[in-house]
C-alpha cells in the first residue's frame, strides 16, 4: 500500500475538515477526567478538541507523520501501533473514539476486539464512519479502492453484527446524508 497518509499528513488537517464537536462530544458522554483514546487517529484533529475535558489523550495511528502533526498539538500522547494488536493493558481508557478510520482498518473484527479489551467497565466507545448504505460512500470506496487505500467500508448492520459477536451491542445513534455513529457501551 502507498503511504498516503504519510504524504498528505501536514495538509490532512485542512483537506478533511472540522469534526462535528458537538455530535462527538454528546455521544462520548466525556466525564473531565480520565483516559481516552482515539484509534486510527492521524494528526489529532478530532481529539485535540477534547483535551479539556479528559486528563489523557492518547492518538494511535500507523503514520508516523500523522502522529508528528497530533504531536504539535501539545496535550496529545502520539503511539504508533496497529489498532489489531494495541500495546495497552486491559481496561485503562475510558472512551475509545474511533472517527472515519475503521475502514482503513486491516482486520476490522480484531481491531474491535482489542479496542474493546482496552475500554473500560462502565466505558464507552464511538465509532463515527462513512454510512456504506448511501450511494456516495459506495463511490468514495470505489475511488480509494483505485488509489490503493485497500479501504474496506461496511454497513450499520455489519458493523452491529461484529460487536455481537464480541458480546456487545452497538446501537447506532446518528445519521446524517453521509455519516453514521455507533456507540458501544461496556
Amino acid at each position: 500500500m502507498l503511504r498516503h497518509f504519510d504524504i498528505f499528513a501536514s495538509l490532512y488537517d485542512r483537506l478533511i475538515g472540522a469534526p462535528d464537536v458537538r455530535r462527538l462530544t454528546s455521544l462520548l458522554r466525556l466525564q473531565r477526567k480520565g483516559w481516552m483514546l482515539d484509534a486510527g487517529g492521524g494528526t489529532g484533529r478530532v481529539s485535540a478538541y477534547f483535551t479539556p475535558f479528559v486528563d489523557h489523550i492518547v492518538v494511535c495511528d500507523l503514520s508516523i507523520n500523522m502522529l508528528r502533526q497530533a504531536g504539535e498539538k501539545g496535550d496529545l500522547l502520539p503511539v504508533r501501533a496497529h489498532t489489531e494488536l494495541l500495546p495497552f493493558r486491559d481496561e485503562v481508557f475510558d472512551r475509545v473514539l474511533v472517527v472515519d478510520a475503521l475502514h482503513h482498518f486491516c482486520d476490522q473484527r480484531r481491531a474491535l476486539s482489542d479496542l474493546l479489551r482496552v475500554l473500560k467497565r462502565g466505558g464507552r466507545m464511538v465509532i463515527e464512519e462513512p454510512d456504506f448504505d448511501r450511494p456516495v460512500t459506495k463511490v468514495i470506496a470505489a475511488f480509494e479502492e483505485c488509489a490503493f487505500l485497500r479501504s474496506h467500508f461496511l454497513s450499520a448492520s455489519s458493523l452491529s453484527a461484529m460487536a455481537a459477536l464480541e458480546g456487545y451491542h452497538v446501537r447506532i445513534a446518528n445519521k446524517d446524508r453521509f455519516r453514521l455513529w455507533l456507540t458501544i457501551d461496556k
